[in-house]
């Protein structure tokens, strides 16, 4: 990994050794160098969030820690966005 990253996605340079923007997210894929798009969040046992990743090229999935300076926003938006847009009709438990 190089000493700075530089997001492919808006063009942030920051100096921290890093695996994703920390203002949109973008990643780069270390194995062909795509752009990686934030998808997910995910929460493993150990309870800290990571950012789930897909290669716009490959479609490999990766995750890496969300770090302290991450865009806050984002990660909550991909925190809810299940909930938001559930992939069945809220209605449907109306009924049960």
């Amino acid at each position: 990994m190089s000493e700075y990253f530089s997001c492919p996605g808006c063009g942030v340079t920051s100096d921290d050794r890093r695996r994703h923007c920390p203002e949109c997210l973008t990643a780069v894929h270390e194995t062909d160098g795509s752009r990686m798009a934030p998808i997910a969040v995910a929460v493993p046992s150990d309870g800290d969030w990571v950012v789930v990743h897909r290669c716009e090229l490959c479609g490999q999935l990766v995750s890496s820690p969300a770090c302290g300076d991450d865009n806050v926003l984002i990660l909550m938006r991909m925190a809810v966005r299940p909930l938001a847009s559930p992939p069945f009709p809220f209605e449907l438990f109306g009924r049960l």
